[in-house]
Order: structure tokens, then sequence, then C-alpha cells
């Protein structure tokens, strides 16, 4: 079985009155070491009052690179500045191409805000190469019927967004060779990947226990492996849910700054301009 490496706990990063643990970058973890996973967030889980704020995510820009939103419990509404629109709700799944740049904003609805209830949403940042930094933007919503429900073993459920699994494809055909899929353990059971040795895999455990190569990983960890094997073995201690992907790494150097995540300092410096030049929306 291929070796992990490390793990990394997740760091408390409050945003407001959301509960946030950050598990991409951490001080132990540079955004680079998951290539092309750059940022993960997972806010929640929590219950918020009738009458609340929601989400704090108001219009923002993004250039070179995608978002994939996972929305667990509550829900989100978009809304970009090339016609993206949409409400998704628990159990769905936001994806968007930045690309050449956009500006969005995320937050509750009003029935949300209105009734309140529970929410936890996880926001996963991934990576674009130099070829397609300035690709033109893209938005996809899916509400939880429409994401393949892949079973892997009793009570063991892969959830695909991205790539194809167990021969079945997923609704996300991405630009860069990336399989990403939320996976749901009902009870004790065991599962078994392969992955290619040149692949990056990312690995966090958003509920609950699961052993990864017979090592115990609670919620909130992030595992980091070696390429030394492909093979993944996954036993839920008890009810479980991890984000499970696997992408070829494009070993390119590239700066993150703000909202902006391009090749050079240069590009980024671009990129804040022509956001203040209007030219994003």
């Amino acid at each position: 079985m291929r070796t992990i490496k490390t793990t990394h706990k997740a760091v408390f990063e409050p945003i407001a009155d959301l509960i946030t643990y950050r598990a991409i970058p951490t001080p132990l973890m540079a955004m680079n070491e998951l290539d092309p996973f750059i940022f993960l967030n997972h806010h929640g889980s929590q219950q918020y009052p009738p009458h609340n704020n929601g989400l704090p995510f108001g219009p923002h820009p993004h250039r070179g690179f995608e978002t994939v939103t996972f929305i667990l419990e509550g829900d989100l509404m978009h809304k970009d500045s090339h016609s993206g629109e949409s409400i998704i709700k628990a159990g769905g799944v936001q994806w968007m191409t930045a690309g050449s740049g956009l500006i969005h904003a995320e937050v509750s609805s009003d029935a949300f805000k209105e009734k309140g209830g529970p929410l936890e949403i996880l926001q996963l940042w991934i990576n674009l190469p130099a070829r397609y930094k300035m690709t033109s933007p893209k938005y996809v919503g899916l509400q939880k019927d429409e994401i393949p429900e892949v079973p892997l073993a009793e009570g063991i459920t892969a959830h695909i967004v991205s790539g194809t699994w167990n021969g079945v494809q997923a609704p996300i055909q991405p630009l860069t060779d990336l399989h990403l899929a939320r996976i749901d353990f009902k009870k004790f059971g065991q599962v078994t990947f392969t992955v290619p040795l040149d692949k990056n895999i990312l690995l966090y455990v958003v509920k609950g226990k699961v052993k990864v190569n017979n090592v115990p990983i609670p919620y909130h960890f992030l595992v980091e492996f070696s390429h030394d094997d492909e093979t993944i073995l996954l036993e839920p201690e008890d009810e479980a849910i991890v984000i499970f992907g696997y992408a070829t790494p494009f070993n390119e150097p590239f700066v993150a700054h703000g909202p902006f995540v391009m090749n050079t300092r240069e590009e980024i410096s671009r990129a804040y301009d022509d956001f203040n030049r209007g030219l994003m929306g």
C-alpha cells in the first residue's frame, strides 16, 4: 500500500461567525505540496438561527484556477459576472472555472437566512496549468440528484463529481486529468483504490474516523502520501465522510495572492489591474 508520509490537522480559522477549518495550506503544508490541489476550507458544521446574516462571501474576483464547493448541509447561492447563477442545496456541488477572471458572490439563500438551519460546506481550489490560466470562465451547479452515486462496497458510496469511477463518468469532465468524489461510509466495510504512482492524492476526512492504509485518521485531518505504491485502502471505524481525489501534478511554479493564482508576480499585478479597470465584469 502507498505509504502515508504524514498527516495534517486543519487549522481553526473562523471567518466572522462562520466556523472554518483550513486544511490547505497550514503552517506545515504549503499550497504547492499537493499540486494541483492548492486550498481547502471546511466551513461548519454549525447551526444558524432564524433571521441570520448567512455566509459572508459577497462579490469578489478570481483568476487562474477553479473552485469546487461541496454543500453538505444548508445551501449556497451563487451569482457571477458571466451569467452563472443558482441556489445549490444540501448534497450538491458547485464547480467554477475562474480562468481569465470573473467576479462572483457565494451567499446563503433568502430562505436559509429567514429560517436558519444546519450548515456545512467545503471549498476546494484547484490550480490551472499555464496553458489554461486565461481560459473562458465557466460555472456548473449540480443538485444532489444530478450527481451519480457509485456503490463501492456495502454501505460505501461515492458521489462522483469529476473523472471516471468504476466505469461511470462523472458529470464534470475537467480541463485536466482530475478525479474527485465525496465518499460516504454508512457502516463498517472496506474499499480499495488503485491510483497511478505519478498522481497526487487529496484525502480529507470530513466526519468520523477512517483507517487509511491501516492508519486511523480522524476528522479534520488531511493525509499526505508518498509515491511508492498504487494501493489506497479505506476502512471506516464508524459513519464517516471523506473527500477523495487524485490528479497529475503540473510541476509549474505559481504565485497565489489574494483571490488570484497565476504563474508569475507580473501576472498577479496584471490581474489586479484588470479587476480594478472593470475587465472582470
